[in-house]
Order: C-alpha cells, then sequence, then structure tokens
C-alpha cells in the first residue's frame, strides 16, 4: 500500500469533496487522464481503502458508542458522553455532513463509472477490483441507512458544479435498502467464480465480505423493512456459503489481537493499520503511564513495567464489567485488563470489586511494544467469522429453526479448556430467548469492534429499549440520528428526520 502513497495524495487533492453533497469543484479525474491507464485504477483502488481507514473512527462511533459497552469509569475526562447517553438534539446533531460518507461514496462512484472503459491485463483481476467496489458502496448506504434512514442516492461522479444539480432530497429507506442489495448482487456477480483474497491478505473486501454484509444486510430488512422469511433465507443462504471460501474460528480468541497474526483466517475484511503509514484509535481506550504504573492488574501483578502513553476517555460499563465476570471464559483477560488500586494482599481481584477498582485498558488492538514505545498497527477487523456465526444464528431464530448449533460453537471457544457442554452450551429456546441470548453472545464477542449498537438496533426497538438505561418507549426516534441544520442550509432539499 506504501508504495502509491505519494499518488493517492495527489489524487486527495483533485478529487476533494469535503462539504457533502455540496461541493464546490467537480471531479478532475477524467479530465486529467487518471483513467486512462491499469495503474490509475489500481492508484485509485488504493486509495478506496485509504478513505476508509479515515472513517473507521466515525464508523465505530456509529456501531457501538450509543450502546451499553461504555459509559463507566475512566481516569481522564471521558469523550462523547453526549452519544453514549443518547442526549441529541436538532441542534446539537453529530457527524455533520453525513460523517463524511458521500466523499467515499463520490470516489467509488467515479471507480465504477470509468474502470470498466480500462483494459487490463488480467480481466479476472478487474473484475474482482469492480466486485470490491461494489461491496464497499453497499458498506457505506447500510451504514448511513442505519444511522439517518431515508439518505439521498448519489450513483454518479460530481462533475458538475450547479447547486441546482448538487442538491438531493433524502430517498425512503426502502429505495435505499434496494440500493444495497442491487449492489450486493453486482458484487458477487462481478467476483464471479473467483473465491479467493485479493492479494492473498485479508485487508481488502472479497467475495466472503460481500457474502457476510449481505448476511447483515438482508436481516436487517427482513426485521426492520417488512422483507420477512424471503429475507431471513436470503441471508442464511449468503451466510451458510462463508465457509467453504477458506474462513474460520480461530482456535484461541486471544491470538486474534496480536499484530503477527493479522492474516488469520477468521477475518474476513480488515482496516490495516501499519507503523509510519497509520495508527488504530485504540490508544484512547487505554491511558497513560502515570496512572496505569502505580496500579495492580487482577491476578494482584503489578503494572509498573506497563509501556503506554495513551488516553483513557472510554471505560467500560459496570454492565460489561459484570457480563465478563467469568475466569472461565477466555474473553474476560482477552477484553480488557482490569485495573485495581492495590494488589489485595497478593491474590487480586478475581472477581469484581468495585471499591478497589480503578479503572481499565482496553486489551484488543493492543499493538506492540517497541522498547519503550507501543505501536498501535493492529488490522481491525470489520467482518471476521464469529460474526457470521452469530449472524446466522439470528437467520436461523428468525425462520424458526435452531440456532444453538453456532451459539454453541462460539461458546466453546471462547470456554476453550474450560467449556462443560452439561454447564456452557445451550439449548434452542423460544424465539425472545434465542435472541436474548445471542445478543449476549455478541455482546462478548465484539466489544470494542464498532457493532453492539447495530445488533441492537437489528434486533428491533424494543431490545435497544431494554438495553439502554439512556433511552426510554417514548424515545424511539432516537433511535435515528438528525442532521445538522447547516446541512439543511446548504441543501434545502433535505427534510430533518422525523421526531427531531
Amino acid at each position: 500500500m506504501k508504495k502509491y502513497i505519494y499518488i493517492i495524495l495527489a489524487l486527495f487533492v483533485f478529487s476533494s469533496c469535503e462539504n457533502e453533497l455540496e461541493l464546490t469543484s467537480p471531479s478532475e479525474l477524467t479530465a486529467a487522464g487518471f483513467w486512462d491507464t491499469e495503474t490509475g485504477a489500481k492508484t485509485a483502488h488504493t486509495a478506496l481503502y485509504t478513505n476508509l481507514r479515515s472513517s473507521a473512527g466515525n464508523l465505530w462511533l456509529l456501531g457501538e458508542m450509543r450502546s451499553d459497552i461504555w459509559g463507566g469509569r475512566t481516569y481522564e475526562s471521558p469523550s462523547n458522553e453526549n452519544l453514549i447517553e443518547s442526549n441529541i438534539t436538532a441542534t446539537t446533531a453529530p457527524f455533520g455532513g453525513w460523517a463524511g460518507l458521500y466523499t467515499r461514496i463520490h470516489r467509488i462512484n467515479d471507480f465504477l463509472i470509468n474502470v470498466p472503459n480500462i483494459q487490463f491485463s488480467d480481466e479476472d483481476e478487474k473484475n474482482h477490483l469492480m466486485g470490491q467496489a461494489y461491496g464497499l458502496r453497499a458498506l457505506y448506504y447500510y451504514t448511513l441507512l442505519k444511522t439517518w434512514g431515508d439518505v439521498p442516492i448519489i450513483l454518479e461522479p460530481f462533475t458538475d458544479v450547479d447547486p441546482a444539480t448538487l442538491s438531493r432530497a433524502r430517498s425512503p429507506q426502502s429505495e435505499v435498502m434496494n440500493l444495497i442489495k442491487t449492489d450486493i448482487t453486482a458484487s458477487l456477480t462481478a467476483f464471479g467464480s473467483q473465491d479467493g483474497f485479493y492479494q492473498d491478505t485479508r485487508i481488502f473486501w472479497s467475495k466472503a465480505a460481500t457474502l457476510a454484509l449481505k448476511g447483515d444486510v438482508y436481516i436487517w430488512s427482513g426485521n426492520l423493512l417488512g422483507g420477512g422469511t424471503a429475507d431471513f433465507t436470503e441471508a442464511k443462504t449468503a451466510l451458510q456459503q462463508i465457509a467453504s471460501l477458506g474462513v474460520s474460528l480461530e482456535s484461541s480468541i486471544a491470538d486474534l489481537w496480536t499484530v503477527g497474526n493479522e492474516n488469520n483466517n477468521e477475518f474476513i475484511f480488515a482496516i490495516q493499520y501499519k507503523r509510519d503509514e497509520a495508527s488504530n484509535f485504540y490508544n484512547s481506550l487505554t491511558g497513560r503511564s502515570t496512572e496505569i504504573n502505580p496500579t495492580y492488574n487482577d491476578s494482584g501483578n503489578s503494572m509498573g513495567d506497563f509501556v503506554i502513553a495513551g488516553a483513557n476517555r472510554y471505560g467500560q460499563s459496570e454492565k460489561t464489567i459484570l457480563l465478563l465476570d467469568d475466569n472461565d471464559d477466555d474473553r474476560k483477560q482477552a477484553t480488557f485488563i482490569r485495573l485495581y488500586v492495590d494488589d489485595n494482599g497478593g491474590v487480586g481481584y478475581p472477581t469484581y470489586n468495585e471499591p478497589a477498582y480503578f479503572g481499565s485498558v482496553f486489551n484488543k488492538f493492543l499493538g506492540q511494544v517497541d522498547g519503550t514505545e507501543r505501536i498501535f498497527e493492529n488490522d481491525v477487523p470489520v467482518y471476521r467469522y464469529a460474526d457470521v456465526l452469530l449472524l446466522l444464528a439470528e437467520a436461523k431464530n428468525h425462520l424458526g429453526e435452531d440456532p444453538s448449533g453456532e451459539i454453541n460453537q462460539i461458546r466453546a471457544r471462547a470456554y476453550g479448556e474450560n467449556y462443560n457442554a452439561a454447564i456452557h452450551a445451550y439449548s434452542n429456546g423460544s424465539k425472545v430467548d434465542n435472541a436474548n441470548v445471542i445478543l449476549d453472545e455478541r455482546y462478548k464477542e465484539f466489544i470494542g469492534e464498532g457493532k453492539r449498537w447495530w445488533d441492537l438496533r437489528r434486533a428491533g426497538d424494543s431490545y435497544v429499549i431494554n438495553n439502554i438505561s439512556f433511552l426510554s418507549s417514548g424515545d424511539t426516534f432516537k433511535l435515528l440520528l438528525p442532521i445538522t441544520t447547516d446541512m439543511i442550509g446548504r441543501n434545502p432539499l433535505l427534510d430533518q428526520t422525523s421526531g427531531y
């Protein structure tokens, strides 16, 4: 990826459109002859992933921050409290300019329009790149739909500075969902029989990623947009294909978060980070050595030698602490390092002890230490196979089928040598019981991965209200975000989100 960095920077300059849907200059790629060669197309392809990485922080906030995971004790001033508490109004609307996602879509539109006209030495490779681009556009529009509901549909690059043509009204969710499904179909058609991973790595979109997205999308559509049994069946069929594409669970949950194991078989698609190129944002879930070094972990070991120079802006909620307070479940230690003010006479605190609890360090994506420096260069998965299994459990449950097989695969891996089917295995129950168990399993499995808010939303409004203490039955309009008054001022065709 590094070899294209200077060309990519130039690309950003020439195709900038940071004011979403209110461009001040057209795309100049075609006029500059950028799309004349395979080399140019591949440079633009690399830039699509640089763009995605630039949005990773917002994608994480959108998918997780309004859930019940965070909001607990921090040892520095907390961030995004209004999001955590759903304290959102039209005048305080977050993520102005659609969180920058239309800039990403604009560049994909450029790619999808121009690449078919370029001759490649390997047409299969060109088709694979097209499959990736359609998949990424579907991912962006799905994020927009889940966040704001009705959103503008833009399928062509902007080449005209006339404000009358740049302003677009919000399209109904049903139309946006149809576009997402169409792009998913186009992605799978472009991939064809190409089941592998581009350049043998998981940092590029793939057929497996499109199938994972399809399962996710069709469950949402089936449960929230009236698609019903037909959509749940489509989701199940897509998700069941993924296991044959070189994807499987890692044997140990802790192994997933090591820098040296980033190309593991569980990751389906991950956002790449590398030293001297880009760091992930998880340093904000750690802290400074001045606070951490005087503390002890829950085993009673001193944190005096712990190398860190981060921030502690987000603290796990007490609900999260108690959910993970199971010493037989490997996810407890793999997810957080709990910090205490003393070592409890050398024995530590094997279970949560609130009076002595100081805070925590997020243990996923903790990078690696080089001398006196910690480098946050873990790749961060967007989809991994554990996600697929639990989405498949959801689809089966909606269809009235038994989801326990998929649930128990996740539990068996989580408990490892401690797994005892008589104690830990789940047996099929009612649809409501199954849904709650799946949600709890996803909660424990995907903390910090930008999933929990979407999981609750996909399950249905009542699951959101029942789990988020800051929301009540009269707050269902808050499940979608408002748009800023500035956005409406710039684009008079936009209407405010209903309820705000």
